[in-house]
């Protein structure tokens, strides 16, 4: 099996991962997945595509992950390792589709509007 390559995005983070036949090594930017994100749940995240479709130990993945914050990287992260998975095995498809994993939340920041102090709060009215 050659190296196979996905792209995941949430908010303004962008994952890029590369998954291989191995015994289930996961590095983010050189790190080990626990160093990297410190708590449980980011980590559950991550993991969950694997543990979804019963492949925990069958693969090795590299991750370059950049923006956002942790939350959103591990987001991407679950995303573009979902895309990889269908595309190892479409059957996959089936056990992820249903949890949401293959769905690219699309929303975003807001932007800041002229004349107000953030996006919808409103600098204070004083009638006189």
């Amino acid at each position: 099996m050659e190296v196979i390559h996905k792209i995941g995005r949430r908010k303004t983070a962008v994952a890029r991962v590369y998954l291989s036949e191995g015994k289930g090594d996961i590095t983010v930017n050189n790190r080990e997945l626990a160093n990297y994100f410190p708590t449980a749940t980011l980590q559950y995240k991550v993991k969950q595509a694997f543990a979804l479709t019963n492949t925990e130990d069958n693969y090795d993945v590299k991750v370059n992950v950049y923006g956002g914050g942790i939350t959103g990287q591990a987001e991407a992260i679950r995303l573009a390792l979902s895309r990889a998975l269908c595309e190892i095995d479409e059957e996959n498809r089936g056990a992820l589709k249903p949890e949401g994993l293959l769905t690219r939340d699309p929303r975003m920041v807001e932007r800041k509007k002229f004349g107000q102090k953030k996006a919808r709060k409103k600098f204070q009215f004083s009638k006189r």
